[in-house]
């Protein structure tokens, strides 16, 4: 199958949450117009995107939770482990940690790193946080392939940097500034205090 959107990749991430918080409630079968309820999309939306990857279902019953999320994951998922790494073991490193530890049996996060002495040598969830200065020998024999950057704003491109000389290909932006990355890196970032700002903005119009 062919690169998949950016967009449509979030969705099917975010479905196959929902779909397994169904499994939970023991609950077998799902229609379109519910996961669009949820998700505050239109149900042609989640029909496209099903279809888009080649899942079909008698509408009668809905979608079957199970089989649709093993064609999701098979979608979207690495077919081996992934290994992940937080960089900048603060309040946001150490809660992302503790909440990343588990959730997904294909990405595991197994080290952390800071530049503060205290936090060197101690764990969250079982993962160690090495020095900074171990950056590029952590990475290469842990063979981790996206790093996490929680570190401050004025340190994040030069972070970013390293995370790319060491062979890291995927890197996930949690600072309040823009960092670039070169073709063969894909970068995502996630500005909390401009999402903020877009809800506000919302809220304001809703008067």
């Amino acid at each position: 199958m062919k690169v998949l959107p950016e967009k449509t990749i979030e969705r099917l991430s975010e479905y196959r949450r929902t779909l397994l918080n169904c499994l939970d409630e023991e609950k077998t079968h799902i229609y379109s117009h519910e996961l669009a309820e949820i998700h505050n999309i239109t149900a042609v939306q989640v029909r496209r995107d099903i279809m888009f990857i080649g899942y079909t279902s008698p509408q009668r019953k809905g979608y079957d939770i199970r089989e649709l999320i093993k064609v999701i994951s098979k979608i979207i998922d690495a077919r081996e482990a992934i290994n992940v790494a937080v960089i900048g073991f603060g309040h946001l490193g150490k809660a992302i940690t503790a909440y990343f530890v588990g959730k997904r049996p294909n990405l595991n996060l197994v080290a952390t790193f800071d530049i503060d002495p205290k936090r060197t040598g101690t764990s969250t969830a079982g993962v160690t946080c090495y020095s900074i200065d171990r950056l590029r020998e952590i990475i290469t024999e842990k063979e981790i392939k996206i790093g996490i950057l929680t570190v401050p704003p004025h340190a994040a491109q030069e972070m970013a940097k390293a995370l790319i000389r060491a062979g890291v290909k995927g890197i996930l932006n949690f600072t309040s500034v823009s960092i670039s990355a070169p073709d063969g890196v894909y970068l995502e970032s996630y500005d909390m205090i401009t999402s903020i700002e877009k809800v506000a903005y919302f809220v304001k119009h809703k008067k």
